[in-house]
């Protein structure tokens, strides 16, 4: 065993938290293990999944690399922590992740000159002004990404007043675009304090394990990043998850080109990879109403996922809000059972998808302060007004009814709907209620919890529509195979709605819509739907060996990647000289061979001095460089585009 070169993936979603065991120089999974997420301390279920390892495997490990979901759910439910956003050189008028803001002068041109002084002093203003109230600042300052020198300016500013953290646009993007940069360089800083909850996490419990080996994290552009990367950019790693879904589909698939379906408990996400490489998407990363310049993956996440909630009125509906499903709650709650013949009846005109017959709710109680090894404290606060705190106290460390609730409070359900989702939503309390994950209880066909609570969730919905239990599950089975189907077609047919193609689905039973890439299904249950998925699409369905811990082993055998761009445009009109724009500097030359030699030579530099930190050289490394030539007009001066790719494997790690 000791020959062996082993490493061990970890991947945190919003149900399971995943680890592997793997031979890094053949790729060979030796052992796998499965819990759930403590989202209220996750170094329990970091520690709990290492824990159900042989551990004759984790002295002998040499690499550990870590995937999540952790940045992207705190991004849509609008959590992160309190940043200050300095902009230099203009102002934003639209809606930004972030309360505390100012604009000082500053900010350069589109050549990178300066076009006006920097004022620190006002810089200074904010910074005393905020620092009691932000954990961190974000800068963006204009056309820095010809001209970096104002953020760099201005970051120095803060650290001498502050050791919080700073973050400046420059360094996440040198694309162009005022607004997505700062949007960008915000939630960055707003996720730093989430992404070091995790990551520091996943050290304590490696230090626990007696592991000493380097921690890598996945990017959501299925790249790896060193831990000190990761923690200054946790808003690269925001898709980190489905990035890794995606390399480890193709990984234990043996796979170069194939389409990943990552059905999980909150989401199913959908991504390409061609020639072994993802595909990466022509804009930046959506991450809800927030369009940022992060690159990433190309994908398709949709709110279905095992942990769906299906609830009925008239008909069933299957999400989008995720819920405990009752045959888990029934595992920590035995008298749930029992609770069921106390549900009481609710009018079909006051259901909605909280108030259900089979709809229960607990208080959530995470660890109010967290502290690791290296005393790094995460407080979670709860703010309820009056009548939350009246439905919170009502509510206890046993699940409760709609109906038991409404006896409790003397008030009618109709009163309290929408401060119980308020509560669910501030994760004050949680819902349990009927899934798709219980409906496969019933039919047999995945039983790793208490089946009894499906069945009786089953037949209480299912006679409300006038169907036996199982018939009911047989159709919420096929339903939710069908929305998968649906957003796998929407995938590749971009340009048409989801309504439009699932008429085209429906129109006849002698059309299919045929996939010609192999199909490869991550999650624990997606044998289930391989035959409804099959009446929906004409597809090469490949289920691989550890599908189920398809995450994890993403995370393990992602390459590192190193992109780099360097652009070559003329310094104005009439002159000879040009102007090198990259990541590194803005630097002029005296004419434009002059200009394009020094391009050519930095693109592999850049990428071989990333490399380096690795311990790769660029003989370990693939190199390619793309070039792109562009004249505006007839006559017009020559600017030229340089686009450098650098892949290394961990496998070649010294």
């Amino acid at each position: 065993m000791s020959n062996m070169k082993l490493g061990l993936g970890i991947d945190t979603g919003g149900t399971y938290t995943d680890a592997v065991i793997m031979d890094l120089s053949d790729g060979r999974v030796l052992e796998t293990n499965k819990t759930l997420t403590t989202h209220s301390d996750l170094l329990l279920g970091i520690e709990g999944v290492i824990s159900g390892l042989n551990p004759g495997y984790l002295k002998d490990i040499r690499l550990v690399s870590v995937s999540t979901t952790l940045a992207t759910n705190s991004t849509l439910e609008g959590k992160g922590h309190p940043a200050g956003l300095v902009l230099a050189g203009y102002s934003i008028n639209r809606e930004l992740p972030v309360q505390h803001t100012v604009s000082v002068s500053g900010g350069h041109d589109a050549n990178g000159s300066e076009a006006d002084l920097l004022d620190l002093e006002a810089v200074r203003n904010f910074v005393n002004s905020t620092k009691g109230r932000v954990f961190s600042y974000a800068i963006s300052s204009y056309f820095a990404a010809r001209n970096p020198e104002h953020e760099l300016a201005v970051k120095e500013c803060i650290r001498d007043l502050t050791e919080k953290p700073v973050v400046c646009g420059h360094e996440l993007s040198m694309d162009l675009g005022a607004y997505e940069r700062a949007v960008t360089a915000t939630l960055n800083a707003r996720l730093i304090p989430i992404n070091s909850m995790f990551i520091r996490s996943v050290l304590a419990a490696m230090r626990a394990k007696n592991i000493s080996a380097p921690l890598m994290v996945m990017k959501c552009d299925g790249s790896l990043a060193r831990l000190e990367e990761a923690e200054e950019k946790p808003v690269e790693s925001i898709f980190s998850g489905p990035a890794a879904s995606l390399v480890g589909a193709a990984h234990i698939s043996g796979l170069k080109n194939c389409v990943a379906v990552d059905i999980g408990g909150t989401s199913t996400d959908i991504a390409f990879i061609k020639d072994g490489v993802p595909k990466i998407s022509d804009t930046g990363a959506v991450v809800g109403d927030w369009r940022t310049m992060v690159r990433a993956i190309r994908m398709r996440t949709s709110a279905v996922g095992g942990d769906s909630h299906v609830w009925i009125r008239n008909k069933f509906f299957i999400g989008p809000n995720r819920v405990i499903p009752l045959c888990l709650a029934a595992e920590s709650f035995p008298h749930l059972i029992d609770k069921f013949s106390r549900t009481g009846k609710l009018r079909e005109r006051v259901m909605d998808d909280i108030l259900q017959p089979t709809s229960f709710f607990v208080q959530n109680h995470p660890i109010e302060t967290y502290e690791d090894y290296s005393s790094f404290n995460y407080t979670v606060e709860f703010e309820l007004d009056r009548y939350e705190r009246k439905i919170f106290d009502a509510l206890g460390n046993e699940p409760v009814s709609v109906a038991e609730l409404s006896e409790k409070t003397g008030d009618h359900p109709l009163l309290f709907t929408k401060t119980l989702r308020s509560l669910v939503q501030k994760r004050c309390i949680n819902q349990i209620g009927f899934t798709p994950t219980d409906a496969l209880h019933v039919l047999g066909e995945y039983e790793a919890w208490e089946k009894k609570a499906s069945c009786l969730g089953a037949k209480v919905l299912g006679s409300a529509l006038g169907q036996g239990a199982e018939d009911f599950c047989r159709a919420v089975k096929q339903k939710f195979a069908k929305n998968i189907a649906l957003e796998l077609i929407a995938f590749f047919v971009k340009d048409l709605r989801k309504s439009d193609l699932e008429k085209v689905m429906d129109s006849s039973a002698y059309t299919k819509f045929k996939i010609t890439v192999p199909v490869v299904l991550i999650g624990a249950p997606v044998r289930a739907y391989v035959d409804e998925l099959l009446e929906f699409v004409d597809a090469d369905i490949r289920i691989p060996e550890h599908h189920e811990v398809g995450n994890a082993v993403g995370a393990l055998v992602g390459s590192i990647i190193k992109r780099s761009e360097v652009l070559i445009r003329p310094a104005g009109a009439g002159n000879e000289k040009y102007l090198v724009f990259s990541e590194k500097e803005r630097k002029i030359s005296g004419n434009y061979q002059e200009a394009l030699d020094y391009g050519l030579e930095l693109s592999e530099r850049l990428i071989s001095e990333h490399m380096e930190v690795y311990g790769l050289d660029m003989e370990q490394v693939f190199f390619n460089l793309e070039r792109k030539d562009t004249r505006k007009g007839t006559g017009s001066p020559l600017e030229t585009k340089l686009l450098g790719i650098g892949i290394g494997s961990p496998l070649k790690l010294k």
